[in-house]
């Protein structure tokens, strides 16, 4: 029986496929469903797949509700893998992008100075088109193969 790996968005499947590679892990094919109301939809035009999902905390009956298996980010991608680098880690990947200064003038704005690092960041990687899905690749390629967020790690292990 064929498997097929749903996730929400683009960032997922990148950092499932780049830590894939990294980990000679043979991928399956992975289809964004566009959020996690496309689960349904996918599940059905799939059939008689074994469909195994990865998706937020906060969506996470979306999927369980028509998959297989099913594996939480908590509660989303990118806190997943802040606690695998830790902030320092985070940092480290958005400085060799150059773009450590524009996180830092993000932490300065007024609604964001009291706010913990992980919800800064959080702002950070949503902020920009495209951003989701570049850092998930930084990250999945920094994280040490000994750290692999949970999720991600259970994912690929059941493959």
């Amino acid at each position: 029986m064929q498997v097929t790996v749903l996730v929400e968005g683009e960032s997922d499947r990148v950092a499932l496929e780049t830590l894939a590679g990294r980990l000679g892990v043979r991928m399956p094919a992975v289809r964004v469903v566009g959020g996690s109301k496309g689960a349904r939809r996918a599940a059905a035009e799939l059939g008689d797949r074994v469909l195994v999902g990865l998706v937020d905390a906060g969506e996470r009956a979306d999927f369980e509700r028509v998959l297989d298996t099913v594996f939480v980010c908590e509660p989303d991608l990118e806190g997943e893998f802040v606690r695998a680098l830790g902030i320092d880690g985070v940092e480290a990947v958005i400085a060799a992008q150059g773009e450590l200064d524009s996180f830092r003038s993000l932490q300065r704005q007024p609604f964001q100075r009291g706010r913990a690092p992980e919800a800064q960041l959080a702002r950070f990687f949503g902020g920009r088109s495209g951003n989701k899905a570049r850092y998930a690749r930084l990250m999945a390629e920094a994280v040490p193969l000994d750290r692999v967020p949970p999720p991600l790690a259970g994912l690929l292990t059941a493959l």
